[in-house]
This record gives structure tokens, C-alpha cells and sequence, in this order.
């Protein structure tokens, strides 16, 4: 396995997560289980948890979490790169040095102006909603990007992953196109994630999901995601299976490889579409006592596949190195994880 293998590019957040009464749901107008872009109303959530004892502060973004655990699972120091913007301040610079320590090559876009965003990680019981503030995250270049610098990290890279939330930002779409015609181009594997309904209710941001889709090799996504996706093509099903099937269909540029379709459900069996068939992972169930925070469980999951798939494992393989990603990270608070793995190769 070469060194920057695996390309990720998105929003660098900082996780402000705090354990709440389902009260605070009420008052910001929050629905469980939900992720939304910050609104006005949504902003002295940002200074109420800051007031809370048991407040945490956690390097996050759904990009680098995935990128962060699979460089965790390859143990490989420098297998992954990453590339977002912050903000010049100390939020920031505490960002970069946690992805550089787990080993990531972060190649950040500094922003004078703008503070690094943030994302409020509001936990009730074993439910977890999601309020992002983007701030500098939405600041982001095309032309940092393409700097020689750092586009032959681009270059250098096989395996490229883009969480949907990048697709908000006003040059995400151009990058993800930029990335996604360099990896059909030069027959790499360009991977999304669906990430949040709201991404396929907003039809400018469906349109740009839409544009990219020839180019996907592989997505990802979780059963409300895929419910959604289905909701917004005009279809009448709500199965999952059938849903991902159909995805995996639409027409590619490259047809070197067909389409996986990867669909996690929670505590029922993950679904994978792929070359005309449909596969199913039953996962290992916890204990109630053992659940402590299923935030970052689908970030945890993509790492893990990913962490497979760079290295040409099977779909089972992926699969597995997944829920086991997936299986360990809602036992801690946020995307963190021991030092070393425990997964079986």
C-alpha cells in the first residue's frame, strides 16, 4: 500500500458535544437523529453547551472522521491525506494537530476571517442530532486545490471519499466534480456518502449529488438517507435493498467497474448492492450499557470499509472492517478510539 492512497476532502468541524434533556430538542426545534445546517434560531445552542460541565470538544467533520479512522485501521503513518479549510484561530489549530497525530497528512486552507466551524452534537439518550455551523469549513478554494502542491496529492491518491455535507459549500461541487473526472479519467475509485436527508430534499444540492453520481464507484449512506433518496426520485419504495439496487444501476462514466451501494441500518443488517446482487451483514448487537455515543457510527463504518477497499479486500472483507470500526467508536464519546486497533486481518 503506497503513502496518500486515499484522498478525503470536506468540512473540518469542531465536535461541541454535550449529553442534553430531550427539552433542548424542543426549544431549537430539533428532530432526533437529524442533521441540519445552523440557522439563526440555532446559534445560542453554540454558548449554551459551552456553559455545560459536561461538555466535550472533539476534532470532527464527516470527511476526516472517515479518513481519521481508516488511517487508524491501516496504521500506516501518511496512507491518508486531507484537505479542508479552518480558521486561524486555536480551534483550528487543535484540529489539525489530533489529525496529525492519528497519522493523516492534513493539507488545511487557512482562513484569516472566518473562525473554524463548528458542530453541535446534541445527545439524548441513544439518539444523537447534528447542528453544523460551518464558518470557515464553507470558505473553501477551488484554487487550493489545485495548487501543484497539492493536487499531485490528488494525483498520488488511488481511492478518493467526499462525505455529501461538501457539496453545501459554494466551490464544493466544483472539487468534487474536479476529483471525481481525475479518478474516472485515470480509472481510480471515487466514493460519496449521502450523509443527510436534507442534502436530497434542497434541489440545488440534490443537483449536484445528481451531477456526480455517474462518476461514484461507491456509495454510502444509512436507511433514512436512502428512504429520502427514493422520496425525492418519485419512487414508491421504501425498501432498502430494492432502493440500493436501483441506485447502483444509473448510468457511469467508467464502466471498467459497476456501482456498490453500501447502506448501513442501524442495529438491522447493513445492505450492499453490487454487480446485479444484493448482500447482507447482519451486525453484532451491544448491550445497552455498552452504547455511549453513536455519533461518528456511520463515519466509523465508511473508515473501516475504506481501510479494506484500498487494500483490493472483498466486499465481506469491507464490510466486516466496517462494523467493527462501527461497533467500537459508539462504545466512546465522538470519533475517538484506542491507540491501536483490535480488528483481525
Amino acid at each position: 500500500m503506497s503513502e496518500g492512497c486515499l484522498f478525503g476532502i470536506g468540512n473540518p468541524l469542531l465536535d461541541v458535544s454535550a449529553e442534553v434533556s430531550t427539552e433542548v430538542l424542543d426549544k431549537y426545534k430539533i428532530k432526533a437523529n437529524d442533521a441540519v445546517l445552523a440557522e439563526e434560531s440555532h446559534l445560542p445552542l453554540y454558548d449554551e453547551f459551552a456553559s455545560l460541565p459536561n461538555v466535550e470538544y472533539i476534532a470532527g467533520g464527516a470527511t476526516l472522521n472517515g479518513i481519521r479512522v481508516a488511517q487508524w485501521m491501516l496504521q500506516v503513518p501518511g496512507a491518508t491525506t486531507y484537505m479542508g479549510c479552518i480558521g486561524q484561530d486555536k480551534f483550528g489549530e487543535t484540529m489539525e494537530s489530533c489529525a496529525k497525530a492519528d497519522g493523516v497528512n492534513v493539507q488545511f486552507l487557512k482562513d484569516e476571517k472566518t473562525p473554524t466551524g463548528k458542530c453541535a452534537v446534541v445527545i439524548t439518550g441513544h439518539n444523537r442530532s447534528l447542528v453544523t455551523d460551518l464558518q470557515a469549513a464553507n470558505c473553501y478554494k477551488l484554487e487550493h486545490l489545485k495548487a501543484p502542491e497539492n493536487f499531485a496529492l490528488v494525483e498520488k491518491a488511488r481511492f478518493y471519499y467526499i462525505a455529501g455535507f461538501f457539496m453545501t459549500g459554494p466551490t464544493g461541487p466544483d472539487c468534487i466534480m474536479t476529483i471525481a473526472k481525475h479518478a474516472c479519467e485515470y480509472n481510480k475509485t471515487f466514493t460519496m456518502n449521502l450523509s443527510a436527508p436534507f442534502l436530497m430534499q434542497v434541489p440545488p444540492f440534490k443537483a449536484a449529488l445528481m451531477s456526480a453520481m455517474p462518476y461514484i464507484d461507491v456509495l454510502f449512506g444509512n436507511e433514512t438517507e436512502a428512504v429520502t433518496f427514493a422520496e425525492t426520485e418519485g419512487w414508491e419504495t421504501k425498501d432498502i435493498a430494492e432502493i440500493a439496487m436501483k441506485i447502483s444501476k444509473f448510468p457511469k462514466e467508467n464502466g471498467a467497474r459497476g456501482r456498490t451501494v453500501v447502506f448501513t441500518q442501524g442495529t438491522e443488517p447493513t445492505i450492499v448492492a453490487s454487480e446485479g446482487k444484493i448482500l447482507q451483514f447482519p451486525i453484532t448487537p451491544l448491550k445497552p450499557e455498552q452504547l455511549v455515543d453513536t455519533n461518528a457510527a456511520g463515519d466509523a463504518f465508511v473508515g473501516g470499509y475504506l481501510s479494506q477497499l484500498v487494500l483490493g479486500k472483498s466486499i465481506r472483507e469491507c464490510a466486516r472492517a466496517g462494523m467493527h470500526s462501527a461497533h467500537l467508536i459508539i462504545q466512546h464519546s465522538g470519533c475517538t478510539f484506542p491507540k491501536k486497533p483490535s480488528f483481525i486481518w
